[in-house]
């Protein structure tokens, strides 16, 4: 019985690597290289509202896979690269740019990191300045010792 299951694995084996071996690469969904390198660049500018930490270029989210193919559509009807980033901003908003413009929506975005660096230190100076509480036993307080 071992030396069936054995050879069971083995065959198993075999047939993974053969299809390891036919795997190729996905080819691009455009058939012109230009128009998939355009769709590139813009969509790596965008930033994935699923993963929220990678662009819609690197993302394999589903949301990314459809503004990837709403991308390429929109290159074919001959939009520019600027009226597909007003597209994207005006459906999704600013939080879809990586680089979000300044402006009084988008301020916390520029200037929140700078804040929380800046008042946590303040805060723990104003803390760590007052004068420590100490604590006794309460043998001292009785008169005894320890």
């Amino acid at each position: 019985m071992p030396e069936v299951i054995s050879k069971a694995f083995v065959a198993l084996l075999l047939a993974l690597c053969a299809a390891q071996a036919t795997a190729k690469e996905a080819a691009p969904e455009a058939a012109d290289p230009a128009l998939e390198a355009r769709m590139t660049r813009i969509t790596a500018e965008l930033r994935c509202l699923v993963c929220q930490n990678q662009t819609i270029a690197d993302s394999n989210a589903g949301l990314a896979v459809d503004l990837r193919r709403e991308t390429r559509e929109m290159l074919r009807q001959g939009k520019s690269d600027e009226e597909i980033v007003a597209y994207m901003t005006a459906r999704y908003g600013d939080f879809v740019l990586y680089r979000p413009p300044l402006k009084p929506t988008t301020a916390l975005l520029w200037f929140g990191p700078a804040a929380m660096l800046t008042c946590p230190p303040g805060s723990m100076t104003s803390s760590l300045s007052r004068e420590p509480t100490r604590w006794t036993s309460g043998c001292a307080h009785a008169g005894g010792t320890m």
